[in-house]
This record gives C-alpha cells, structure tokens and sequence, in this order.
C-alpha cells in the first residue's frame, strides 16, 4: 500500500481545526504561548518547561516500568513454565481498562489533572514496592503477580486517561502533535535500558530488585509534576459532573468516521497484535532455548524500532489516516514472516521494523483522534481509545496464549498477525469509501487518490 500524496486528502487529516471548540480552547494565553513554541522541530515541545519536567519524571518511571513488566513476565514464566500464565497475567493488568476504561474518562473530564496525577502515580509506584517485598521475601507465589498486575491495572483506569489529556495543557495545540510523539519516543527510550538493566538483574540477584526499583522510580514524575508552573498551563475547565456524560461520550465518537475507525483500527491490533511478552517469551523458551538476557535483547531490538518510529512522527508533525493504515497492514504483515523466520539474527533483526511500525500505527492513531477531539470531550474519548486498545487484551492475551502453548509459538505469531492483517486491509477499504476516494494502480504502486466527485469528510454535529 503506498504513502504516496495521492492519499493526503483521506479521512481524517488531522492538520487543519475542525469545528468550533477549538476556538472555545484557544484562550489568549494558550495562543501566545503557542506562538512562542511554534517552531517546527523534532523536539519542539521540550522548550516548555513544564513538559519538560514531565518527560523527565516519565523517563524515570518508564524505564522502571519496563523493568518490572520484564521481570513479571519472567518470575510468571520461571513459576509456571507456561505461556498460558502469562497471558493470564497481561489480561488481568487490563482488564480493569476494559471494564471500568470509560468511567476513567469521565473522571479525568471532571477533575483537575495534575492532583489526579499525582496521587494516581504514588499509587503505582507503591504497587511495585508491595510486589519487591513478597519477592525479596521469598514468599512470591503466582497469584500475588495476579493481583498486584490487577491492581496496576485498576490505577490505570484512571492515570492513562489523565496523562493523556494533560499532554495539550501543558504544551497547547500546535504542540500536541509533537508532544505525543515524543511521549512515544521516551517510553521507547526506556523500553531500550529497561529490559536490558532487567535482564542483568533477574540474571544477578532475582526479579524482586527490579520491581523495587520500578516502585521508587515513581517518585520522578510526582515530583516533576510538584514543580510546575501552574499558571503558565492551559487547563481545560472540569466538567461538571452530570447525567449521561458516558453515553455523550460514545454517541460523539459514533458520529465521527475520523474517531471511531482509527479506534476500531487500533483495537484490532492491540487485542491480537500487541501480545508480544507471551510471543517473545515462548520462542526464547521454546524455539530458540535462550534465558531471560535473550528476552531482553528481544524486548530492545523492539524498542529500538519503536524509538526510530516515534522520532519520525515527531520529525513528522501532522498525523493522516492513510500513514495510519499502511503502517498497520505493514506491521500486521511484518508479524507473519517474522514468526517464520528459520534463523535467530533473522529473526531479532525482524524485531525493528516490527517495532517501527508497530509504534507509528500507535502514535498516529493517538495524535489523530486527539487533534480531532474537542478538549471538553478529550477525557472520555481517549479512555474509549485506550480502552480499546489495551482492553481488548484480556479477550485476545489468554486466546493467543493458548494458541501458542497448543500449536507453538511461529503459529501464535503469524494468527495474531493473520487477524491484524484482515482488520487493517477491511478498514482502510472503509475509509476510503468514507473518504470517496478510489484504489489507483500505476507504475509507481498502488495507492487511494480522490475520486473526480470527492466531497470532503465533515465531522457530524
């Protein structure tokens, strides 16, 4: 599929305003401090200060973060012997988004950010000091990893809507773009130590020193966040708290193409595209007969993918649905051969631009549906696309799971991968059609151009 300009004009340019909240957003401090910040770089919104204290006390609590994700999904394995078990694991962190996602949107809509954040931090971080205890203890069994991932995932609920829509108060909409992306790249950076400094750890001295490390590592972002500015952010007002704001929430994105299909997009791939930990854990156990420092080489060649990916789209600014559906159907295709893969090096070599696109299929759908989004809506709309996109893994964890234990590990990959494949290809037929544009095939490859008759997409009222 081409990313050539003949796709440009598809659903969901996200470049241009589109309705009237976005004048309601732009107060006149927000404007001035956009102007001032307006320069198109790479790291452009690293010039504001408050998001500068905020990428820094995330880069600390990420890196620990993917510490403690590697050595659950490890002290899982090493307990059980069973991919299985660590799919159950991953599927109980997220649950809770997909029970309770939209409630946490509702509350980030209502209350202010910053406590929000604050408290919902210090309640992860003392998640992982409680599991650093039982291990260092001796006294871990699987059900204790069962329910500190539960409850991780229940403060998740509400942290992953308010970091999210934190992002434009603090740095305004002409940054927004490039602040998503490079809180993309900083959780990617981390995802390069983490798992490399896990790996050293479990290996030396056990996984319990990597989950005490993660808990610490939280007291970097609420300290960032202590010493903001206040006044120099943008706040949107809380909204007050009235019936129905839940089903206002998903009759507005219902009556959105340029929302609802990069929401269903991403939950596709996140149910059966994103299981990586129990993939990446059954061929170092099975396929390759590696040790935990393989599954942290794994989990780097990754990340390094990612971290290309994530520079690149802040390098890129503007998010367009068509860069959206040839990088889902590239990284869903990437997903099939790479679990086919004869060799080792083939193989870990793979890991990059599956990482690479999976990233850009992740942080254009985020920048796209928060461009698209009127800051009043921003909360519940960003739950419902977390809450799809992670929320379908409890559904699509423990089936792939199962996959995998039964028929190995190459056919979980490539299933995943198969189903990613068919959701992308059937949606960007959708929005093409939405988008009245038209398959072009020439010499230069095969792309979607605008009809003759084209009529631009207009966001329903």
């Amino acid at each position: 599929m081409s990313t050539g300009n003949g796709a440009d004009s598809a659903p969901g340019h996200t470049s241009t305003p589109s309705t009237s909240a976005d004048a309601r957003a732009g107060t006149s401090s927000e404007s001035s401090a956009s102007s001032k910040y307006s320069k198109n770089s790479m790291f452009g919104s690293l010039r504001i200060r408050n998001y500068r204290l905020f990428a820094t006390g995330q880069a600390v609590s990420n890196t620990g973060t993917w510490m403690q994700r590697i050595a659950q999904d490890w002290l899982v394995l090493s307990l059980t012997g069973s991919a299985s078990a660590v799919g159950i694991t991953i599927a109980l962190q997220f649950l809770p988004m997909m029970v309770f996602g939209l409630y946490g949107g509702v509350l980030a809509d209502r209350l202010p950010k910053r406590p929000l954040l604050i408290a919902t931090q210090s309640a992860m971080g003392l998640t992982g000091i409680a599991l650093a205890a039982l291990t260092l203890a001796g006294h871990v069994h699987v059900w204790h990893v069962y329910l500190a991932a539960f409850l991780l995932g229940l403060v998740t609920v509400v942290d992953n809507p308010a970091r999210q829509t934190f992002v434009p108060e603090m740095v305004g909409k002409k940054q927004l773009a490039n602040a998503v992306s490079l809180n993309s790249a900083n959780f990617q950076s981390a995802r390069l130590v983490g798992p490399a400094v896990a790996g050293v750890l479990i290996t030396a001295v056990g996984s319990g020193w990597a989950f005490l490390l993660n808990g610490l590592s939280f007291a970097a972002p609420v300290i960032g966040l202590l010493l903001m500015r206040t006044d120099e952010l943008h706040p949107v007002e809380p909204q007050p708290r009235t019936k129905g704001q839940l089903r206002e929430g998903l009759r507005y994105v219902a009556g959105r193409p340029e929302l609802i299909w990069p929401i269903v997009l991403v939950g596709f791939i996140g149910t059966f595209g994103f299981n990586f930990p129990i993939w990446l854990s059954a061929f170092v156990d099975d396929v390759f007969h590696g040790d935990a420092g393989t599954y942290g080489l794994f989990n780097t060649l990754i990340a390094a993918g990612s971290l290309a990916g994530a520079l690149l789209a802040a390098r890129r600014g503007l998010s367009r649905l068509r860069l959206l559906t040839a990088a889902a159907v590239l990284f869903s295709v990437l997903l099939i051969v790479t679990a086919f893969a004869p060799g080792f090096w083939l193989f870990a070599a793979l890991l990059v631009p599956i990482g690479l696109f999976g990233l850009t299929v992740n942080v254009t759908a985020n920048s796209s549906v928060q461009m698209a989004t009127d800051p009043e809506m921003r909360g519940r709309v960003m739950a419902l696309f977390m809450m799809v996109f992670t929320g379908g893994t409890p559904v699509g964890a423990p089936l792939v799971g199962w996959i995998t234990d039964t028929h190995g590990a190459r056919v979980g990959m490539a299933a995943g991968g198969a189903v990613s494949l068919a959701a992308s290809v059937a949606i960007a037929v959708v929005l093409a059609r939405v988008g009245n544009l038209r398959l072009s095939v020439s010499r230069h490859g095969v792309a979607f151009v605008p009809s003759p008759h084209r009529r631009e997409l207009v966001p329903a009222a």
